[in-house]
C-alpha cells in the first residue's frame, strides 16, 4: 500500500513531534545561554527555559497541530497541568544526570526522551481530545 505523504504530513502526532523537536533545540539554546553564558544555577536555568518553551510550544501546538483559531486560557492551563508530569520527569532526570557527571546538554536531551511519552499521552488524551457535547 503506498504511503500518502500529504496525509502523513498533516497527522497531528507527527506535527506535535516536529514542534517538540524544534522546541527541544530552542530549549537547549536557552539552557546554554542561562547556564554557560549567564552562569545561572542549572536548576534555575532548566526551570526558566522549560516555562518559556512550554508557553511558546502551547501556542504553536494549539494553532498548527490541532487547528484552533485562537488559544484559550483553559487550554493553556490544561496544557500546563498536563505537561507538569512530563516536566517533573524531565527536570528530575536532567538534574540527576548533570550531578552524576553527564554533560548538561546531553543530560537535558536524555531527560527529554524520558518525558516525551508522558507529554504525548496527556496532550492528546486530555488537552486536545475531541469533546462530545453534553445532552
Amino acid at each position: 500500500m503506498p504511503i500518502d505523504h500529504a496525509k502523513l504530513a498533516r497527522h497531528p502526532v507527527l506535527r506535535w513531534t516536529i514542534v517538540g523537536g524544534a522546541f527541544a533545540a530552542f530549549g537547549l539554546l536557552l539552557l546554554k545561554l542561562f547556564f554557560a553564558v549567564l552562569h545561572w544555577p542549572y536548576w534555575f536555568g532548566t526551570a526558566l527555559q522549560a516555562e518559556i518553551c512550554t508557553v511558546l510550544r502551547f501556542l504553536v501546538n494549539d494553532r498548527w497541530v490541532v487547528h484552533h483559531s485562537r488559544p484559550t486560557w483553559r487550554r493553556l492551563w490544561q496544557y500546563h497541568i498536563a505537561n507538569a508530569g512530563g516536566f517533573a520527569v524531565w527536570w528530575i532526570i536532567a538534574n540527576f544526570l548533570q550531578r552524576a557527571g553527564v554533560h548538561y546538554l546531553l543530560a537535558a536531551v536524555l531527560a527529554a526522551a524520558c518525558s516525551a511519552g508522558v507529554s504525548l499521552l496527556s496532550n492528546f488524551f486530555w488537552v486536545w481530545r475531541k469533546r462530545t457535547p453534553t445532552a
